[in-house]
């Protein structure tokens, strides 16, 4: 008997079947796991790092995948439907955790939820809005937000079409791009980049730019804010370096992580073949220029971006028909998409401070349980996540989103600047009552976390 396999479309709400393609990242702070371990049987394609180990055709195997989704099982009647509708939303959240990651699933659960797809079509019609909220998204899609929303808003300028990407590569390297970010960081996660990519979207929006960029210059902005931060490790720069990280090595103690983010990037591009149709040297110009923008988010060279940019809007030599110069507010675009939480409104600036805050004491208890020198910042008793987002906000943010609001003086620019000034207020109310916190913390404090130093560090 012969069989045939239709591609169907591929629908915004259906969940990514993440025991199909499962990844180790390049860094683990596992002590237990290797970089280069033996591959699990139970997955069908196994990966390192930007390299695939699967012999077998990678294009036959996602046709094969993509024909087991269109071929579920009717569900039950209506009733039954509705009463185990929020236990399957519940396990399809369970199974897009890393522990369960390669556990074939025993339902086809893409079948139920139609209420939540829904509402995350109607969360998409609202894409533009300052308000999005990123959280709830990523919730109604299962933990799919990144490839929901970076495959919704390139239909929606028609990049798709217009560079003629094939559906199959696209859909499978924003798969693995999700699959890239560690979901275990409390920050630096696949919702952060979900978060800048939304944001990318609104400064793509804004006067200066839609009427200036070029459908080339608003895929690449979008393909940056999507993988801005892949793979990374949830611990800054100094500490890989002064743990002997083997990506400090490599990098030569420069710009490590976004060089990291930038390459793994490269690397799913060409393993997915995402733009082999293009001539080979346009191929080139898109990894290049994609590098020049993730750069650009290394906050160590913040300074030198906003001299560059205050000095441009001083003498009003921004030319936007210029390409460099087109370029250079992408990148400036990409850095405030990057670090635009405090402009949030309040309920949800205040969950990403908490997050990156949770992030930076992880890193602290990692260093104290190695006997390393504590990262400013990183100690969480004597930090709170009031001074850490307060000094954040006039040191950091303040000035760059001062500077964007003179680039483009709209609406926007204005409510981010009015978000940031009542959540450093709100901040600052809250200093007393966190110091208070933080004190009986202290006294409390005993166990240490799980977290081990990532392999290559020779600390042992």
């Amino acid at each position: 008997m012969e069989v045939c396999y239709q591609l169907p479309v591929l629908p915004l709400d259906r969940p990514v079947p993440k025991h199909v393609l499962s990844r180790r990242g390049a860094i683990s702070f596992s002590s237990s796991s290797s970089l280069f371990g033996a591959p699990d049987p139970r997955q069908l394609s196994q990966r390192r790092g930007a390299i695939s180990y699967d012999s077998s055709d990678q294009t036959a195997l996602y046709i094969r995948m993509l024909a087991r989704l269109s071929c579920g099982s009717s569900p039950a009647d209506s009733g039954t439907e509705k009463r185990v509708h929020r236990l399957l939303s519940f396990q399809r959240y369970l199974h897009s955790s890393r522990l369960l990651r390669g556990i074939p699933q025993q339902i086809p659960l893409h079948i139920l939820d139609e209420d939540y797809s829904g509402q995350a079509r109607c969360m998409l019609e609202k894409v533009g809005s300052w308000n999005f909220d990123i959280f709830l998204f990523d919730k109604l899609t299962n933990g799919n937000s990144l490839i929901t929303l970076t495959l919704h808003l390139l239909n929606q300028y028609g990049l798709v079409d217009l560079f003629q990407l094939d559906m199959v590569k696209l859909w499978r390297f924003l798969v693995l791009v999700q699959e890239d970010y560690h979901n275990d960081n409390p920050y630096h996660n696949s919702v952060h980049a979900a978060d800048v990519t939304q944001a990318m979207y609104c400064y793509l929006q804004e006067p200066m730019l839609s009427k200036s960029l070029t459908s080339y210059d608003i895929l690449l902005g979008l393909l940056a804010a999507a993988t801005h931060d892949l793979d990374h490790p949830g611990v800054n720069q100094p500490f890989l370096i002064k743990t002997d990280h083997y990506l400090a090595t490599l990098y030569r103690n420069t710009s490590v992580l976004e060089n990291h983010h930038w390459k793994s990037a490269v690397g799913l591009l060409r393993e997915t073949g995402l733009f082999s149709h293009l001539p080979p040297e346009d191929s080139m110009n898109m990894e290049r220029e994609l590098g020049s923008l993730i750069l650009a988010t290394d906050i160590s060279r913040q300074n030198d971006y906003l001299s560059r940019f205050r000095t441009h809007l001083d003498q009003e030599s921004l030319c936007l028909s210029n390409a460099s110069h087109r370029h250079f507010v992408l990148q400036m675009a990409l850095k405030c998409a990057d670090i635009c939480n405090p402009c949030r409104p309040w309920e949800l600036s205040k969950q990403w401070s908490e997050k990156v805050t949770e992030e930076f004491f992880e890193q602290g208890d990692i260093e104290k349980k190695h006997k390393l020198q504590v990262s400013p910042l990183c100690d969480r008793e004597t930090n709170t996540v009031g001074n850490i987002q307060i000094g954040f906000m006039t040191y950091v943010a303040e000035p760059l989103f001062g500077e964007w609001a003179r680039f483009s003086d709209t609406r926007l620019s204005q409510t981010m600047l009015g978000h940031m000034g009542l959540n450093k207020a709100s901040w600052g109310g809250l200093q007393p009552e966190q110091t208070a916190i933080s004190e009986e913390t202290e006294t409390s404090a005993g166990g240490s976390r799980s977290k081990e130093i990532p392999q290559g560090s020779r600390e042992s």
